[in-house]
């Protein structure tokens, strides 16, 4: 396979014939060819190819050729040579859902797509659909696309090359229509990531039997018994009770036992923090089963730790890991999480406050926090890559609550497949969150095969 990179001009000339430059042909080794297919995303037409005379490398498509595979705009693209088969590319389609609105089709995810978006473009032909943008009968997508003007314009395209996956809501994301649109795109070999949300419990599963990477995941129990719940305070003094599939700290308690003073159970209730003493441990359950259910199902019991402090504040960190242009697990941001006084979680909308990393670890380590920090770093990538060896199906980006304790020891609390973005707000994480971006847009190209690992 030969990779280049080019120029895509349109010309209105009615026949099917691509116009070559002879630098352009001579690097993508056809030479003396006088057709091929060309191909953009899942679509190919016959192709008779032409040389002329331009310097530079340069590739001049009819409107014939360009409204028969869809070309979508001009400009900058790569190029590959599968064995005579040119393929334009990559196609890359973001996967969201949106409202009716023009200028924020994605809504409160708008501003993201919309960088993704301008950043891919360079070298990529990239848009963001939704599900109902799909024509499964012809295999095609009528996609949003940017402008160089920052608006959103719709074009019908062929199925991708790759597709980012973005759907923000847990409920839509495991519905079966949502389950059927995978399984559609999996049988037709077009890479997907990221699958779907993951679950804490399935998470925890996974590294359970895996003795290099459990030793930094908190015990933790699924749908526990209250023989299980009594057991871990008895055991690590406070432990936290949390929704499987939950966001956000939703629905989180945190429970202690103080030996001759009680239960307390800390939660947040609207825009407020809770505190609640009990005198039995049977009457703080009572609360939790009229809160949550007589079942208590579809709940974690955690372990848990006692973190670094500032302020008297407990401090944890959000790990934003992805996949790079070489398809290895890299960290490209991290957030100190500082929590507000009361709070239950770290989380910012709970009243937390967020620093740099080197900001929470130098007031708590002095000369050491950068020892520290790397060490965390290390623990971070052997935990992404073991979720992936255990993980099915593809992943390319995930966010990681971990914890430092009070002996140094890394703890990683939660794994997310689609991290918020809310760290790269703080002024001076903004660089990694450009990054954030390059690095997504290089793994779609890693994962499409417009990029090869000896030429990075």
């Amino acid at each position: 396979m030969s990779l280049t990179h080019c120029n895509v001009h349109f010309s209105q000339q009615p026949d099917k014939v691509a116009y070559i430059s002879t630098a352009l042909l001579k690097s993508l080794k056809l030479s003396g060819t006088k057709s091929i297919r060309l191909r953009l995303g899942k679509d190919q037409i016959p192709t008779t190819i032409k040389p002329i005379q331009k310097a530079g490398r340069h590739l001049y498509l009819t409107s014939s050729l360009r409204n028969a595979i869809r070309v979508p705009k001009s400009g900058s693209i790569y190029l590959r040579n599968l064995d005579g088969d040119i393929q334009l590319g990559p196609l890359i389609g973001v996967l969201s859902d949106g409202t009716a609105s023009a200028t924020r089709p994605f809504g409160s995810r708008t501003g993201f797509i919309k960088q993704l978006l301008k950043e891919g473009s360079k070298n990529s032909y990239i848009f963001a659909f939704t599900p109902r943008d799909i024509n499964w009968q012809n295999d095609t997508i009528n996609g949003y696309f940017l402008s160089s003007s920052g608006v959103f314009s719709r074009k019908i395209v062929p199925l991708p090359d790759v597709i980012y996956n973005r759907l923000p809501s847990r409920r839509s994301d495991f519905s079966p229509a949502i389950n059927q649109l995978r399984e559609r795109f999996s049988r037709k070999r077009i890479p997907f990531f990221n699958w779907s949300f993951f679950n804490k419990s399935d998470i925890y599963h996974l590294l359970e039997n895996n003795s290099e990477v459990n030793r930094y995941v908190p015990e933790s129990y699924m749908n526990p018994s209250s023989e299980r719940i009594r057991g871990m305070l008895e055991r690590h003094q406070f432990a936290y009770y949390k929704p499987s599939g939950g966001s956000l700290g939703k629905g989180i308690y945190r429970l202690s036992h103080v030996p001759k003073q009680g239960y307390y159970v800390r939660y947040r209730k609207k825009n407020s923090n809770v505190l609640l003493r009990f005198n039995s441990f049977n009457s703080m359950l009572r609360m939790l089963h009229s809160n949550q259910g007589q079942t208590l199902k579809g709940y974690v019991i955690q372990q848990g730790i006692q973190l670094i402090e500032i302020d008297n504040c407990p401090i944890d960190f959000r790990f934003h890991m992805h996949k790079n242009g070489n398809n290895q697990w890299v960290v490209v941001g991290i957030g100190a999480k500082k929590a507000g006084r009361g709070s239950v979680t770290t989380h910012i909308k709970n009243g937390g406050s967020l620093m740099t990393p080197e900001q929470a670890l130098n007031r708590v380590f002095g000369d050491r926090a950068g020892e520290v920090l790397q060490r965390a770093k290390n623990v971070a990538v052997t935990l992404a890559e073991a979720i992936e060896y255990h993980h099915q199906h593809l992943l390319g980006e995930i966010g990681f609550d971990l914890g430092i304790d009070q002996q140094e020891k890394v703890w990683m609390f939660e794994a997310n497949s689609k991290p918020g973005r809310s760290i790269f707000q703080h002024p001076s994480l903004r660089a990694e969150g450009k990054a954030s971006v390059e690095h997504i847009l290089d793994h779609c190209l890693y994962l499409s095969k417009f990029r090869r690992k000896e030429e990075l």
